[in-house]
This record gives C-alpha cells, structure tokens and sequence, in this order.
C-alpha cells in the first residue's frame, strides 16, 4: 500500500491509513489534534480519553515506558456484549434453553483480569474454566456464586478431590472427560469421599476448521473422546449407576476461526451427538460449545486467519438457530449453550507501549561532486548511474547498480579494492536505490527486479521492548496485531520503518503491518524529533501474550497499571505493578542477589588491592552495580 502526499494531512488521513476504524470498532479513535483515545459510552454521553495522558499518569507514578496498560471498562463491556448477545439471539429465536458463558483463564490469568471477570461477570452468570491444578485453585478463590467451573485437561486425585469439594461448597464445577482413563479414577474419589460428580464427555468431531489452529479441531486433536469411546464410557457411567451425573456434552469447536459456515457446520455436527445421547436417556442439559469466536486483529471481516467474515450477533444467532434447528425433529428440550470465548473477551483490553530509542535510515551519506581519481571502473560506473539515476530505466538501472554493488564487494574481500572505496561505491548505490524508489510511487504495478525496494530502503526503528517477553504470539505463530503511533497523527507519516526490539536477537522484529484493512512490511512513521519521545502502541493483545511470555535476553516483565475511565472523563488507576527488577530475573534463574553481589563486591576489592581502582571509584562502581541490580530490565527514556 502506497502512502499518499502529506499535503493537508490531517487525523482522518492517519484514521483511514491504520484502520482503526475498523479493528478499533469504536472502542479507539483518532482526535483531531491526532491523539489516539479510548472511547467509552456512558449514558450522558460518549467519554474519550487520549492515551498520551494515561502514560503521562502512570510516568507521574514513576511508571516508565515500556507500559502495558489495561482498561477495565472494555473488559466490562465484552462480558457485557457476549451474554447480551446471545440472550437476543436467544429470544428472537424463541429457544427455551439459556446461555452460560465461561472465561477460559489460560488465556489470561493475571489475577485482576480474572478478578474483574468475576465480579462484573456475576450478573450474567459468567463463569470460568481450569485445565491445570493451578489454574482450579485460582478459579476457586475467584468464581463467583452464579458462574459455572469448566474442568477441562488431564486429572489427577488431587485434581479430582478439589473438583468434588467444589460441588459440596455450592459450585458447579463439571469433569469434562477427554480421556477414557479418566473416568475410573472420578468414580474411586467420587466414592472415597462420598460426593457425586457432575460430568461432561468432550467429544471430538470430524469437522475441520481453518485458521491458525486447525489441529484443536478433527479426529486428530489431542482431546476428546472418539465416537466408539463416547459411547463406552456412557455404558461404563451407566453400569455404574452414575449416568445421572453426566449433563453436560463437550465440543471444542476450534479457536480463532475466520469462517461462519464452518462454525455453522461443527454446531450441527456437536447437535446431532446431543439429540442421539438424548434418546439414549442420557440426562443432558449443557451444550459446551469451547471456543472459536474470532478477534478480528486485521478489521476487513474476511476468510484471513487474522480476521473473521462475521459479527458477534451472526455468531450467536448461528449457534442458537443451528441448535434449534438440530434438535427440532427429536423433541427435546434445548440445552443451556455455552460457549468459553477466550480471545474475544480479553483481546481489546490491552494495550502495549513502547518508545522508539533511535533509527537506522537506509540513506547515502555525503557524497562528492565527481568521482574520486583512480576509482574503479565499477565504482565509476555507479557514480555515472547516480547522476543518471532520475531518467534511467527502472528495471535495467536498478539491475545494474545491485550486480555493480555486489562485484564490488567481491573485490574488497579479494583485497582489490580498499575499504574507503567500497564504502563510496556503497553510499553511490543507496543515492541510487532512493531516487529509484522515489520514481515508484506514482506507479501502479511495481516492476518485479524492484518488487522488494521499498522494503530493503525502509527504515528501523529501535523500540524499548521485548517480542519474546511482551508479544510472543508475533515470533512463535505470525500473529499480526494493530501497532500504530498514539499521537502526531495529524501530521503526515512520510517514514517507512520496520521496527526492532532490545533483544540481540534477528527475529525480534515486528515487519507484518496492518493498513487500511490489510497488511504491510512496513509501518509508516514520522521522522523523530530530538528530546520527544516517539511512542507506538500495539492493540488487540490481551490474550495468551502476557503468560506465554519468556526472559530473551533477560528483559521481564514491563510495567503495567490497570485503570478504570470516568464518565467525567476521568480515570482511576485501579492497580499498578512495577515491571521486574534485574535482581528479580536473575532470582527466577536460581540466582541468589546477595551471593551475586558480594562475589561482585569481592572482585572490586581484588581490583583496590591491585590498585586498577581507587576508593572512590570503587564506591561508584558498587552503588552503580547495586543501583542497576535493583532497576528493571529495560532502558531509561
């Protein structure tokens, strides 16, 4: 996508260019003074806060960039859109069952995020679901009253104790067997402590779904039971005199899926196991549906992995309609739909910034008037090329000067030519490939020898994060997520940057872009101003990104502070956590701080004794050595 002229630039321009008005779906915008807000609806009257001002906030809270900034409001409001939604689809469609929906905590389980969910969720009935011991333990501490407790993954006693004395506190907390070893051992502890289960069977269907995790979806998903061992363990329950404690049918849909149809055709499939267990007298009343309900990271509502070609109400009506549908020839009553929508809750309530610390720009440097007496011929060559650069055939000139630069580095590792030489033929071949570049963009089909020009010109901008630690998901699986500069807006972005993080690392690079509804390897940027921070944000990233973190390079985790906007228009800071200390990662790596420091002091003594050092030098090394110890792991603006 070609950016165009930057006269009259104004914030709509910058709107338009970043498509926020599309993934942004009304919760982000664009000020005119081009300042990126949060917008949030209050019944006097819609509230829109600059994010400039929250950093500005959280830095008076001696909270620096990098930031990850949560908004309670958003998270509110999709646990609000989910279950209203559905509960329309489900009066319209005059169903008589009613809707349960559950947050998975895998997905997020920072403790305010689930607690926030809890509390606000209580209302709706909204529940969670624990797939490891510890996740249980968390779910339990949380869960309000109303909300049910999905108890998915593999099982051990203890895991199964806990379940059960959740059912004697009050919860319902529900086994969904994906593993036919499950079941004996629910039985030993359901008898051992004399409570009854409640149980699902999470059945697995043939139907595939595209997006990134096809695999969670058909015969070879690594949880489910098959149609055989489905109806095994009903006969082992029902021998067991425990098929009244089986209500519930699992069925994992898949996750992030782009495609209503196929959504449609997995709810018909997961129906038909429903009726049939029905009319084989088993006690059913839950449907659980799992995940699949997309984030559309990219906003152009298409088949992209990224995106999705439907709404949250064409979503809920699918869902109801089809199960209706289903069940209408058999004349049972409609189940309570659950669905465990992960991604969809907690994706648009997070927000990462970052600063830019410097750039590299990919631009000749100073060069002479005339070529240098006794050059190269081929160094000759390029000047020539150079002064021909505005008029010369774009294929052929741009083929030429790439096969000269090239030569010429083969000469200087020969030894034939000197560094000072290559370095000029280099600087002639930049002047070169940007007045080329430039003559591309009036063009409306790129040559192909210059296909990747504007790539190779574009600039990096060195941002102060981790990918590895903030935004794993854009390394491990090409997630693309919205990033965009949060202010300068109205002015035009005439740079071009891929951007970089802090990591000594070549794959921590963000270089997938969303623009205008589809994607770019660059981002466009303003050029930096000296003594002004230049600060991005990254939207869309509240799921998965914040556990699946690691410590590359021993950067942690950044600072973060979760608020709570007005309707004044003002904000509260609801909960601010510092990011790590150096002293706190290199804990989690089995170092001990005060061993660290003394074999340091230690050294410094070492080096006093052998006079490298004097005193007072050696009281500055150590209060800079203990000062950065306890400071955190990214760099100072």
């Amino acid at each position: 996508m070609r950016v165009q002229s930057g006269n009259n630039w104004s914030a709509a321009d910058s709107a338009a260019l970043y498509g926020i008005e599309h993934w942004g779906e009304g919760d982000f915008a664009i000020s005119k003074s081009g300042e990126v807000t949060i917008d949030i609806p209050f019944p006097a009257g819609k509230i829109s806060v600059p994010l400039i001002d929250i950093i500005q906030a959280a830095r008076d809270r001696d909270h620096e960039l990098p930031l990850l900034l949560r908004i309670e409001n958003l998270l509110d409001s999709r646990v609000t859109e989910i279950n209203e939604t559905f509960q329309k689809a489900i009066q319209e469609a005059k169903y008589t069952g009613t809707y349960s929906g559950v947050f998975p905590v895998k997905v997020n389980q920072q403790c305010t995020v689930i607690g926030e969910i809890s509390r606000f969720g209580a209302d709706f009935g909204h529940g969670l679901e624990a797939g490891s011991k510890a996740e249980l333990l968390l779910c339990l501490a949380s869960l309000n009253d109303s909300g049910l407790l999905i108890c998915n993954g593999n099982k051990d006693r203890e895991f199964i104790d806990l379940g059960l004395w959740a059912n004697k506190l009050g919860h319902r907390c529900f086994f969904v067997i994906e593993s036919p070893i499950e079941l004996p051992l629910i039985i030993e502890r359901s008898q051992k402590l004399g409570i009854q289960p409640l149980l699902g069977l999470r059945i697995k269907i043939s139907s595939k779904v595209g997006g990134l995790w096809t695999e969670t979806s058909g015969d070879r998903s690594s949880f489910g039971l098959s149609t055989a061992q489905l109806i095994a363990t009903v006969d082992e329950l029902r021998k067991a005199g425990m098929l009244d404690c089986l209500q519930l049918l699992h069925c994992h849909l898949g996750s992030q899926i782009p495609d209503i149809r196929e959504i449609e055709t997995a709810v018909q499939e997961a129906s038909r196991f429903y009726a049939d267990l029905a009319a084989e007298k088993v006690p059913l009343k839950y449907l659980d549906l799992g995940g699949g309900l997309a984030v559309d990271y990219i906003g152009n509502q298409s088949l992209h992995s990224h995106s999705r070609n439907y709404d949250l109400p064409g979503y809920c009506r699918c869902i109801v309609e089809t199960i209706k549908k289903s069940l209408a020839p058999h004349n049972i009553d409609h189940p309570v739909i659950i669905t465990e929508s992960g991604r969809a809750t907690i994706a648009r309530t997070s927000i990462l910034f970052f600063n830019i610390l410097n750039a590299m720009r990919y631009e000749a440097m100073a060069l002479p008037d005339s070529c240098p007496e006794k050059s190269h011929p081929l160094v000759a060559r390029q000047f020539q090329l150079y002064h021909e650069a505005a008029e010369i055939d774009l294929s052929t000139g741009y083929t030429e000067a790439l096969t000269n630069r090239d030569q010429i580095r083969d000469l200087f590792r020969s030894g034939a030519i000197r560094v000072r030489e290559r370095a000029l033929a280099e600087n002639l071949f930049l002047a070169i490939a940007n007045i080329l570049s430039k003559r591309l963009d009036p063009l409306e089909e790129i040559p192909a020898p210059l296909s990747g020009l504007k790539y190779n010109l574009a600039d990096i901008y060195y941002g102060n994060f981790s990918v590895f630690q903030s935004l794993p998901d854009t390394w491990a699986i090409d997630q693309i997520f919205p990033v965009m500069p949060i202010q300068r807006l109205d002015e035009y972005p005439e740079r071009r940057a891929s951007i970089s993080d802090l990591t000594c690392d070549c794959d921590g690079k963000l270089d997938r872009f969303i623009l205008a509804g589809g994607e770019s390897q660059t981002l466009p940027v303003h050029p930096l101003k000296v003594e002004e921070d230049y600060i991005l944000g990254v939207f869309l990233m509240g799921a998965y990104q914040e556990t699946l973190g690691d410590l590359h390079n021993l950067f942690g985790d950044t600072n973060v502070i979760n608020i709570r906007i007005n309707e004044d228009g003002g904000f509260d800071v609801i909960e601010e956590q510092s990011g790590d200390t150096i002293s706190e990662v290199l804990t989690m790596l089995e170092y001990e701080p005060t061993s660290f420091y003394k074999d340091f002091r230690d050294k410094i003594e070492r080096a006093v004794k052998q006079k490298r050092i004097n005193l007072t030098e050696r009281q500055q090394i150590l209060a800079q050595f203990s000062a950065q110890l306890n400071g955190q792991t990214y760099f100072k603006s």
